[in-house]
């Protein structure tokens, strides 16, 4: 009974909080729009089977046919994956050398880390607004001393959207790696150096794959946000740069299409949710062939 019970408390949780909303959106959209609140029919007021009677795909089959939206989804992959490999290469060397320091500084380093937390995620955004702008801190700085003579152009362009997402979300890329690391047997590195490897090589054969399972975390935690990231695209991107969060935003809030705007977000859930599937099922393959 408490192992029942213990089992139970995590499924509801997800029942409360995942699945019962994703139906509800997945029932939007196979709605139609309408001009009433809330702005889709049917509604359940016409009764069970009439609403069921009245669903369709239509909107999926939307989706396919309007080029934005999977400009959009290709554009939000691309840049979601970029901002990845390079979160990553931030973010490793800091883990390591985190894993590295003294016992003594870890929990000084690990507060550093997690100190930008304790301020707002927008005013973090905005911050970067004053730096990146023509006349920002960053430009001034290289002008002043003698690097450029014309300011750059920063703001509003792919790379402001990457350096934000890189900013805002390597924490998310240190933590787990830092915690594989930090469990890692020295003792491991030290007996391959004795049977004549070099530090470089025992670095790529003994500490990256054991710190795998912390890179594999972090990849997943910055790519899935950084997917349907909304706020630095707006802020950084300007209107040049194409992501499906704000095609969602504009779906639900401008357009007030929330049909369409619910299929988008069905099927940004179905890709998020494939990589994590694979990925599973690939680690439980591997756990039984060891065992």
């Amino acid at each position: 009974m408490k192992r029942a019970v213990l089992i139970a408390v995590p499924y509801f949780w997800l029942l409360a909080l995942f699945m019962i909303p994703f139906l509800i959106v997945f029932k939007i959209s196979l709605s139609d729009a309408a001009l009433a609140i809330p702005p889709y029919m049917p509604t359940m007021k016409e009764g069970l089977g009439a609403m069921l009677s009245q669903l369709d795909f239509e909107n999926f089959i939307f989706l396919t046919e309007d080029d934005l939206y999977w400009k959009a989804y290709l554009s939000s992959l691309k840049i979601a994956f970029i901002s990845t490999v390079f979160t990553f290469l931030v973010g490793y060397p800091i883990a390591y050398a985190m894993a590295r320091a003294p016992t003594q500084w870890r929990a000084t380093l690990m507060m550093l880390i997690i100190l930008p937390f304790w301020t707002s995620f927008l005013i973090r955004v905005y911050a970067w607004v004053g730096i990146l702008s023509t006349e920002g801190l960053l430009n001034r700085f290289l002008m002043w001393i003698g690097i450029i003579s014309d300011p750059l152009i920063i703001l509003n362009t792919s790379t402001a959207v990457y350096i934000g997402i890189v900013y805002t979300y390597v924490p998310f890329m240190i933590l787990p790696i830092y915690a594989a690391l930090e469990r890692l047997d020295e003792s491991l590195i030290e007996a391959a150096e004795d049977l004549g490897c070099s530090r470089m090589k025992a670095f790529w054969l003994i500490t990256v794959p054991l710190s795998k399972g912390g890179i594999i975390a972090g990849c997943f935690l910055v790519f899935i946000p950084a997917l349907g990231e909304f706020v630095i695209p707006s802020l950084l991107g300007g209107s040049g740069t194409l992501m499906i969060g704000k095609v969602l935003f504009e779906e639900f809030f401008s357009n007030r299409d929330w049909p369409v705007a619910s299929a988008v977000a069905v099927i940004l859930l179905i890709i998020l949710i494939i990589p994590i599937i694979l990925f599973q099922r690939n680690e439980q393959r591997q756990q039984e062939a060891e065992e």
